[in-house]
């Protein structure tokens, strides 16, 4: 298997601001200070998109989108219209990157959570081109699939029995553009689920990755975030628990999303 890490540019990274760092080298959140933000491509209302300020990755374009104005907000905490809105507009933006062809790949995602990977607390998504690397490769169409507990009105949902991290993860593929708002609530039920009943409430980290598929389709994968298992950083093994559970999974998920509707 080719092996082509991107590579990170330390010297770039250590100036940059991190709510999890027990030493802070960075007063305040840069993105509560709309004032004093650059390189803006497009806002809608309290939502931006603007580039990166701290590139940390060589030969990409990284570019971060600002969800909300409120600090400690998540999909998982707003309002069913705002997420529409958010999911509608992140989407654009991702299409747009992906339009220009300097690009070999661009992907989008969200860390939320001390477990996550991510940096800030403040909630943002992030888009990056990558100007030499497709970063799909190691992703496989079984992937994408599962158990699956919903599949009506272009939005099909699994319980994935082929992870890519490992445990669990929760499939939400768009299958047809008109679809995007019901496609934004399964997204927003899949977090709430995420932070509140996986593991008995025990997880506080996930992370949103957003995957182009064939026919225009896109698949939006929610990991839950724990401490990694050796397996997988060792030998890049993902784990599933068995389908007993899996099936289990998908129908509280289930109801859990039909109880958020009511």
């Amino acid at each position: 298997m080719d092996s082509d890490p991107l590579i990170f540019d330390v010297n770039i990274a250590k100036n940059k601001p991190n709510s999890y760092r027990k030493v802070k080298n960075n007063s305040g959140c840069p993105f509560c200070e709309v004032d004093s933000l650059e390189n803006i491509y497009q806002k809608n209302g309290d939502m931006i998109w603007l580039r990166n300020k701290y590139p940390t990755l060589r030969d990409t374009v990284q570019t971060v989108l600002i969800e909300s104005s409120d600090h400690h907000g998540d999909i998982a905490t707003y309002s069913k219209a705002f997420n529409r809105q958010l999911i509608q507009f992140s989407l654009n933006c991702f299409n747009k990157m992906r339009a220009q062809k300097r690009f070999q790949s661009v992907l989008w995602y969200k860390n939320f959570g001390p477990n996550s990977g991510g940096s800030l607390v403040h909630p943002h998504m992030q888009i990056v081109g990558l100007e030499k690397q497709d970063g799909y490769r190691y992703i496989d169409e079984a992937n994408f699939k599962g158990i699956t507990l919903f599949d009506e009105a272009g939005v099909e949902v699994n319980v994935s029995t082929a992870p890519i991290h490992g445990y669990v993860e929760l499939n939400l593929n768009l299958c047809d553009l008109s679809s995007v708002d019901l496609w934004a609530d399964w997204i927003q039920a899949g977090t709430k689920y995420m932070l509140n009943v996986v593991s008995k409430g025990r997880c506080d980290s996930y992370n949103l990755f957003f995957y182009p598929r064939e026919r225009g389709k896109i698949c939006a994968k929610l990991i839950a975030r724990f401490a990694a298992s050796p397996y997988f950083v060792g030998y890049k093994l993902p784990q599933v628990d068995n389908r007993e559970k899996l099936l289990q999974e998908a129908e509280q998920f289930r109801a859990f999303f039909e109880e958020e509707q009511d």
